[in-house]
């Protein structure tokens, strides 16, 4: 009898033991809160398993994790809840019943959240990813019309009778037998600052990370922006969040954007590399080798920064496979070749002339966009003139001044653009 149960106790004990060794440790947890959305991020050697649900009168979100331990890696998460996170209130983490984790997302607004898995890529293992969303995003053009109304001076555009609404789109030149109407509309300028949340970047030998040297310049060139008359800028990206390549041209395209700006700092593999380079789009192929590994490692960004793949937006499909470009590229060519001329006055030039390649950030149809790679962040010296904000500045009035020099030779009268009346 005592040799039965002393089997027995073994026998519980190795059943408990094979179960803990099988729970899942959580390596690291991030969180990444944004206007757009929050992201959470748990990391592990293996994927989690995990189902999620919503509760209303208080709105809670709830994910339920199997075979997960409760360490104090994920206990933390709560912690890293901030207060000015625009969705989530607190975290409360527990077991719900053997086998299963509950996480339980106390609510300050209505939500829309995605849930999915990532796998091992770059330095991430497998990633849990869950994106808060709105329920009611807000809309960017909407959000600059009412920007707007506290008096932005607008350049002059020409439209015939009848009388288009906000809402609606100026679509052709007027017959130029018919005198033209004139309406005030505000050029609108996208500044999309590379990488961010997930996505750090190129990383500089003293640690600098390129998502927050490109989103310090990139607030500069809106301040800047805002400050010159006729002219507006919106954020593609402003805070320390993901963002997809797809979803940027997206967001600029909803605003109505008359140019687009992405801004970058580059790497390569030797520390002397150094100077600054402009991009745009090409329909045939890459102007160098080095455009074309560019382009290929700058659109590996969704592959860090972690896309939903069940995600299918048409109207990004319909935005990323229009059948003609020519004419924005053109020009894109335009923008880029003032905008680089003007970084030649502060800085080296990596190369004299703009280069091409097929960089999914500028796939935009109808909106001329060109990606700036501001200096080397791999040069110990340009990443030292990066963190500085002085030379942040420079970049910034350079990249205005090459917009405000494209405008000039090329005026958005004939543009397809939504009217900012003031």
């Amino acid at each position: 009898m005592h040799k039965a149960v002393l089997r027995l106790t073994t026998f519980v004990m190795l059943l408990w033991l094979s179960s803990a060794q099988a729970e899942i440790s959580i390596s690291s947890t991030r969180i990444w809160p944004g206007e757009d959305y929050t992201r959470l991020t748990l990391e592990s050697k293996h994927p989690i398993r995990h189902t999620m649900f919503t509760i209303d009168n208080p709105d809670r979100l709830v994910v339920d994790m199997e075979d997960v331990e409760i360490s104090p890696t994920l206990n933390q998460l709560s912690d890293k809840i901030d207060n000015a996170d625009p969705y989530i209130k607190s975290l409360r983490i527990g077991r719900f019943k053997p086998g299963v984790v509950r996480l339980v997302f106390d609510l300050k607004t209505g939500i829309k959240p995605q849930l999915f898995d990532l796998k091992p890529v770059g330095e991430y293992a497998y990633r849990m990813v869950l994106d808060i969303y709105p329920a009611h995003p807000v809309d960017p053009m909407m959000a600059l019309l009412e920007s707007n109304a506290s008096g932005i001076p607008s350049v002059e555009t020409p439209r015939t009778d009848p009388t288009p609404t906000p809402s609606e789109t100026i679509v052709s030149k007027p017959d130029p037998k018919k005198v033209p109407e004139m309406r005030a509309r505000t050029l609108i300028i996208a500044v999309d600052a590379g990488h961010g949340g997930e996505d750090p970047g190129a990383h500089g030998r003293k640690g600098t990370h390129e998502k927050n040297v490109t989103l310090a310049i990139a607030r500069r060139v809106k301040a800047l922006i805002d400050d010159t008359p006729n002219m507006k800028a919106v954020m593609i990206r402003d805070g320390d969040y993901f963002i997809p390549l797809g979803g940027r041209v997206v967001k600029a395209r909803k605003a109505n954007a008359d140019l687009f700006v992405s801004i970058h700092a580059d790497a390569f593999i030797k520390p002397n590399a150094r100077g600054s380079s402009v991009f745009a789009l090409s329909e045939h192929g890459a102007t160098s080798t080095a455009a074309r590994w560019l382009a290929k490692k700058e659109n590996e960004a969704d592959l860090i920064g972690g896309v939903n793949l069940d995600i299918k937006d048409p109207y990004l499909a319909r935005t990323l496979l229009d059948l003609s470009q020519t004419a924005t590229i053109n020009d894109s060519m335009k923008l880029a070749k003032y905008v680089l001329g003007e970084l030649s006055t502060i800085s080296d030039l990596h190369r004299g002339h703009v280069e091409q390649a097929g960089f999914a950030v500028l796939k935009s149809p109808d909106i001329p966009s060109i990606l700036v790679e501001t200096a080397f962040i791999s040069n110990p010296q340009e990443e030292k003139r990066l963190n500085d904000s002085a030379y942040q500045d420079k970049l910034a009035l350079a990249i205005l001044k090459g917009i405000k020099q494209y405008f000039a030779q090329n005026p958005a009268l004939s543009k397809p653009k939504f009217a900012l009346s003031n």
